[in-house]
Parts: structure tokens; C-alpha cells; sequence
């Protein structure tokens, strides 16, 4: 039996349920192994024979070798187990909430700064906010893609 899950209404937005979790846990266990100095020095010297270790879908190796966190969280990735492949690469929680974006670094910062994203438009599919699927990415890293 379904659940009715009136959630997946909200733009721009992926809810972490039991069912994401499920379809997330070998990526999400791979990501808490990265937590070891010798598990991420074997990630970062051959990155898909060590995800060839673990029993994660093709599609979600793929999102990982991309380093497209959207596409791992539609796979099932939770973003604060996905933080750790984005430390393993140096990077800092705000350069990869920016990427996932398609904003910069700096554009990324000066939104949060400024109050973050607005809910007008955006609290709901439909209505014509920045979160909407026909604006993102926004932000001149996504532009140039």
C-alpha cells in the first residue's frame, strides 16, 4: 500500500523518507566509509573500482563519479551522509549546497546572507519562483553549463 505523500509538492525539493532511505543505502554507507583516511585515500586513487566495492546501482556510481549531488540525492543519497565525497574532494558544505544550486560559491553565500530563498513562488509545483524546475540551475555556475 502507498502512502500518500503530499510532500513532493514542494520545488526544488527531495525528502529523505523511508522510501529514499531504502533506495539510498549502499550509496549512503558508501559515503559514511570515506569517514576513514585509508578508505578515502582507496576512493581517490582509483574512484571506480573502490564504488565497484559496494552494492550500489550503476545510475548511483554514475551520480557519485559526476560528483552531481542532485543526482545522488534523487538516488537515495542523504545530503549529510553525500557531505563526506564532497570533504573527501575539499570542498565545504557551502561550496556544494552552491553547486547543487548552480550558483557560485559567492552567489550561493550572499542568498543565505541576504535571508536565503524566498517562498514566494516556491511553496508548491506551479508557481513561478526561483526553486521552480523551470528556473534551475540559476546563478552564472549554472549558466555556463
Amino acid at each position: 500500500m502507498a502512502l500518500d505523500k503530499p510532500y513532493t509538492d514542494v520545488p526544488g525539493t527531495i525528502i529523505f523518507d523511508a522510501e529514499q532511505s531504502r533506495k539510498g543505502y549502499w550509496l549512503n554507507q558508501f559515503c559514511m566509509s570515506l569517514m576513514q583516511a585509508e578508505n578515502r585515500e582507496r576512493f581517490k586513487a582509483d574512484e571506480r573500482a573502490y564504488l565497484d566495492d559496494w552494492q550500489m546501482t550503476e545510475e548511483q556510481k554514475q551520480a557519485v563519479l559526476a560528483r552531481d549531488l542532485n543526482w545522488c540525492m534523487r538516488t537515495g543519497g542523504n545530503i549529510y551522509f553525500l557531505a563526506k565525497i564532497g570533504a573527501t574532494d575539499g570542498k565545504s558544505f557551502q561550496q556544494m549546497a552552491g553547486s547543487m544550486t548552480g550558483m557560485t560559491e559567492e552567489e550561493y553565500r550572499n542568498m543565505m546572507i541576504a535571508g536565503g530563498r524566498s517562498v514566494e513562488g516556491n511553496r508548491y509545483i506551479g508557481e513561478n519562483g526561483t526553486a521552480q524546475a523551470q528556473n534551475q540551475p540559476q546563478g552564472a555556475a549554472g549558466q555556463k553549463a
